[in-house]
């Protein structure tokens, strides 16, 4: 053990460890067992990483200082010292601990990369120079849920991409349409899953939109956005770096006072992730609804058989995955309060809540992006229609009446339905006894292709 001092007094630091004192007073304070996500990790090395650069452009940093800081960052984004950020995502301080542990494990990796002892590059004096945690964490968190949002829009794509698929497959399969889960009219199994489609094709541009709003940053702003202590080339510089290393095209705030205090489009970005999880939701129970059965149930889909569904019944095949996506929309739509509710929280210059609105935002991006393909691979892609089911629903169902009531009254077709179920008879046969249509006429009136066209 080694022992650190800061102004409230000394403690022990493991000699291994990359962090220092102001990380270890932060586990004793917010002992969750829980890590802050690896996503949010890297996008705060990112952060500082641009940081570096910018100070080095501006000569605030001596070269070797700042390169050694950069490598350090490269290599957390990489993904190695994981260990050494054993922070809660839940903390107080509106990140600051966070931001703390970034700044000690990069000093003193740093330190080890130019070959001198612990202490040779400062947490705050050379990492953290120019920042303050209110404008590193906010920038950070945008990072995060940027790339992850581009992740998601590409897995949207792909599942709207398989729905439309199966709209095209299943185009010539007629089935009974059900509203309130009544037979209504017909329409073939190929429009269900076009309506699908449609769904996520405007999940998709929400998520595309919203992603816009994020990319600009109150980089230089420092403590409230007004860039105390920040010399102003380091504002222009450091905006650039950003672009640079993250990829991503960062624009600087034109009121960094604003994005410092404000956590509205945090909000924004998780109302698009609860209403596609409503989206997903309906899908999911849809599909699980279509399958249901098979004997006894609509049976109009074979979903993917992926696993043995019971330890009492053999031969039970459950919808698992449907299931699953399910349980990812809910805790969406659980996160979204949580985000909701830390964004509101906001007092005057600072909302100090980020750091569980984060948790929330990235935990329902991870999830998302983890089931969506699942839901895809495992189930969607693998659908089959039953269609022998689908035909004879329509047969046995009294859906079409529907379309005898431009020409017969909605009273006599009432009648002539109570019939067919009172006689077990078809419509048709009764509609044609009554010498109230021809068969021709009958036969045009019902031809199923036009009956089931979306205009």
């Amino acid at each position: 053990m080694r022992i650190e001092k800061d102004f409230l007094g000394e403690m022990s630091v493991p000699d291994e460890a990359l962090y220092g004192i102001h990380t270890v007073r932060a586990l004793e304070n917010f002992p969750l067992g829980m890590r802050a996500q690896p996503e949010l990790i890297r996008a705060l090395a990112q952060v500082k990483k641009a940081a570096a650069l910018a100070n080095k452009k501006t000569k605030k940093l001596e070269g070797r200082l700042a390169e050694a800081i950069a490598a350090a960052c490269d290599e957390v984004v990489g993904g190695m010292h994981r260990a050494h950020f054993p922070l809660s995502p839940i903390q107080g301080g509106a990140g600051t601990s966070l931001n703390m542990n970034l700044n000690e494990v990069l000093a003193n990796r740093a330190s080890e990369l130019l070959g001198c002892e612990r202490g040779g590059v400062h947490p705050l004096d050379h990492v953290n120079l120019g920042q303050s945690t209110n404008d590193v964490f906010p920038t950070a968190i945008r990072i995060a849920v940027v790339q992850q949002l581009l992740l998601l829009e590409k897995n949207i794509r792909s599942l709207q991409e398989a729905f439309q698929a199966k709209e095209k497959q299943f185009a010539g399969i007629y089935k009974v349409g059900r509203t309130q889960l009544m037979d209504a009219v017909p329409l073939t199994l190929g429009n269900a899953f076009g309506a699908f489609a449609e769904a996520l094709s405007r999940d998709r541009w929400r998520v595309y939109t919203v992603e816009e709003r994020l990319r600009q940053t109150n980089l230089g702003g420092t403590a409230v956005g007004t860039g105390m202590n920040t010399d102003r080339r380091y504002v222009f510089a450091v905006t650039d770096a950003l672009r640079e290393v993250t990829g991503i095209n960062f624009a600087r705030s034109e009121n960094a006072i604003d994005l410092t205090q404000n956590a509205d489009v945090f909000a924004e970005v998780s109302g698009c992730l609860k209403t596609l999880a409503v989206s997903l939701t309906k899908i999911a129970n849809d599909l699980r609804l279509l399958a249901s059965g098979p004997e006894a149930g609509i049976g109009e889909i074979f979903l993917p058989a992926v696993q043995v569904g019971s330890s009492i019944m053999p031969g039970k095949i459950n919808p698992v995955v449907p299931e699953f996506l399910n349980q990812i929309a809910f805790r969406v739509m659980g996160n979204d309060l949580v985000v909701t509710l830390a964004a509101s929280a906001g007092q005057l210059e600072l909302n100090a809540m980020l750091p569980v609105l984060v948790h929330a935002l990235l935990e329902s991006l991870t999830l998302l992006n983890a089931g969506i393909p699942v839901f895809r691979e495992k189930a969607v892609e693998g659908i089959t229609a039953n269609e022998q089911r689908c035909a004879e629903g329509l047969e046995k169902s009294w859906v079409l009446a529907a379309q005898l009531v431009s020409r017969l009254g909605y009273d006599r077709v009432s009648n002539i339905v109570e019939e067919a179920q009172r006689t077990k008879r078809s419509v048709k046969e009764i509609v044609l006894e009554g010498r109230e249509i021809t068969e021709e006429e009958y036969d045009n009136l019902f031809e199923l292709e036009r009956l089931s066209r979306a205009e």
